[in-house]
């Protein structure tokens, strides 16, 4: 087989391929015994009719037809990988351009690949984050919360407020017949919580046990979706939450410390870990900007062009993929479709660009990800879909996006080794030490730090894909990488 790579911009080649009939051989014996298994010819048990025969019965162009939809997408892969100048991020167009029979088969393959970026220095960076200031407040913010906990309700004879909890029942009409799934009796809320319907906190406010108010309302879902609907709310009960006493006692009760004066202080040490995650969060996405708006990427057209059309399709289905609900939705945010479908070029692009540069600085980095680190990942994800890690893997792996997310965790460390080489300093200009969460060079850093912001749609996708339990085409694009380049079928 030879083959040639033409360059036809920053990120497309074209590839000219050339097999010898010679190597077809193994190929010329699949598509015979295939075809073989499809027809019934007198004198000959199934699956055993010789070539000569199949070739007369069915016709050689049936047969080569065969032998080349098998054939061209292999040859078409080896010619990637015996290149170290092809990296394809993109699905190959693959046209037939010559077929002499017995001779040679010739075709071309158009595909997308990874441009040649120049990253900046990353010593160079330096960016200022947030001090970290624990303020008595949240101190006490946190220390009322987990009171509440173990507070306990009391009936009140006085009108529902803001946080009290209430017992209701609800009823609703749409031009004066009754909504039956709208309707229930003894359901509890609390008030202000928001989440049920519409304009409830408002009617709920001021209102003792056994007094009701009717107001309008639109339903959100079910038959009268998008309708106003008259809806009458009746106060059964009113109940505030009295909390237990801060003191030695509660102490004892609520955690592992025998004073009020050691929970605080853990409470304190908590809140201060969270305000330095944060720091760890603001430093990465501001070193994340940093290296994307300061390098130039020319963009794939086709990687770009599926990911607009990615995330168009996730906004129209979250409305049934009804256009005429979506076009009503944009007009709800002052927005018109032409402008919707111009942000999400703008978000598209932006995330490819990305995607792109953490996989050269995952390259310039000689980033490796291990079994552990993958494994974590999996565990991770699994639970933010709440899905138990064997059947999640069993999910991505049935629609190949395993590698999506390997490609993610790659990432990931390519930009926390950013991190720890830039200069990172408080708003007081004290340096700001981060290894502790970052982990060393061979440890992992905390699983929220390892999620990129725009750098990882394929882990989505994988999750959202292993929740439908859909399985991936082949061919497609996941993450910039093709499932099964081998998969693409030849054009004649």
């Amino acid at each position: 087989m030879k083959s040639t790579v033409e360059h036809i911009g920053p990120t497309r080649v074209k590839l000219t391929v050339e097999v010898p009939f010679d190597e077809l051989k193994p190929d010329f014996d699949r598509a015979y015994k295939a075809l073989a298994k499809q027809v019934r010819i007198p004198g000959f048990r199934p699956g055993k009719a010789p070539a000569r025969i199949l070739d007369a019965r069915l016709g050689r162009g049936v047969v080569l037809d065969e032998v080349l939809n098998q054939a061209v997408p292999a040859k078409y892969s080896e010619a990637v990988a015996a290149s170290d100048e092809v990296k394809p991020i993109g699905r190959p167009e693959i046209e037939v351009t010559e077929l002499a029979d017995g001779d040679k088969v010739s075709f071309t393959a158009e595909v997308d690949v990874r441009p040649e970026i120049t990253l900046p220095d990353l010593d160079g960076l330096a960016v200022s984050v947030d001090d970290v200031a624990i303020d008595e407040d949240d101190v006490t913010e946190q220390l009322d919360q987990l009171r509440a906990r173990f507070g306990t309700l009391t009936g009140v004879d006085r009108p529902a407020a803001t946080d009290d909890f209430v017992q209701i029942d609800l009823s609703a009409s749409v031009d004066g017949e009754e909504i039956e799934e709208a309707t229930t009796t003894g359901y509890s809320y609390q008030v202000g919580q928001g989440g049920l319907i519409d304009g409830i906190d408002e009617a709920i406010e001021g209102l003792s046990a056994d007094e009701s108010r009717t107001f309008t309302s639109k339903l959100v879902a079910g038959e009268y979706a998008d309708k106003d609907a008259e809806v009458t709310v009746k106060v059964t009960a009113v109940k505030e939450r009295q909390l237990p006493d801060a003191d030695d006692e509660f102490a004892q009760l609520a955690s592992e410390f025998d004073t009020l004066d050691e929970l605080v202080a853990d409470l304190r040490e908590r809140l201060g870990r969270v305000r330095r995650m944060e720091q760890v969060t603001q430093a990465r996405d501001k070193i994340l900007d940093a290296i994307v708006d300061g390098t130039e990427v020319p963009l794939p057209e086709s990687v770009v062009a599926a990911e607009v059309e990615s995330r168009a399709h996730d906004a129209v289905h979250a409305f049934d993929h009804d256009d005429a609900k979506f076009a009503e939705f944009l007009e709800t945010q002052g927005k018109t479709r032409e402008e919707f479908d111009a942000e999400t070029r703008t978000e598209a692009e932006k995330s490819v660009k990305t995607r792109l540069v953490l996989d050269a600085l995952a390259d310039a980095e000689e980033v490796q990800v291990n079994d552990q680190e993958l494994t974590e990942r999996i565990v991770y994800q699994a639970q933010q879909y709440g899905m138990q890690p064997e059947q999640f893997v069993q999910r991505i792996q049935e629609a190949g996006q395993l590698g999506a997310i390997y490609s993610d965790v790659r990432r990931s460390k390519a930009l926390i080794t950013a991190v720890r080489a830039a200069t990172v300093t408080d708003e007081s200009g004290e340096p700001v030490d981060l290894s502790d969460l970052l982990g060393d060079e061979d440890g992992a850093a905390e699983p929220e730090i390892l999620e990129v912001p725009g750098a990882e749609d394929a882990a989505d996708e994988a999750g959202a894909t292993a929740e439908a339990g859909d399985t991936a085409e082949a061919g497609d694009t996941v993450e910039g990488e093709v499932v099964d380049a081998g998969d693409t079928p030849a054009k004649a």
